[in-house]
């Protein structure tokens, strides 16, 4: 079965860093990954990070300057590299992207499990 996995997540003291991964597990003919999302407690869910066409990324206000999204093709693996983190930036973080299974497959969306990242002192 297929599932997009998050990792990296962890308790950092304000000003840390944490690289957060996305990867699919199981096999997979082709994945897009659409961008990185997330929920702190008692909020909606909100796009961080999304990867736009031209190779070209975007960012929420809140996290410029400090998060930086990218991608390895060769490991089909999409990354948050997250500095000088805030105790707001405390949540679940979520990637989401397009998975097909085989060249035949439909192309299906995917969320997973999310990580916890915890910024406090």
């Amino acid at each position: 079965q297929v599932q997009l996995v998050e990792s990296g997540g962890g308790l950092v003291q304000p000003g840390g860093s944490l690289r957060l991964s996305c990867a699919a597990s199981g096999s997979i003919f082709s994945i897009n990954v659409n961008g990185w999302y997330r929920q702190a407690p008692g909020k909606e869910r909100e796009l961080v990070a999304v990867f736009l066409s031209g190779g070209r990324t975007e960012y929420i206000d809140s996290v410029k300057g400090r998060f930086t999204i990218s991608r390895d093709s060769a490991k089909n693996t999409v990354y948050l590299q997250m500095n000088s983190l805030k105790p707001e930036d405390t949540a679940i973080y979520y990637c989401n992207a397009d998975l097909k299974r085989t060249f035949y497959s439909s192309t299906l969306n995917y969320w997973g499990q999310g990580t916890q990242v915890t910024v406090s002192s």
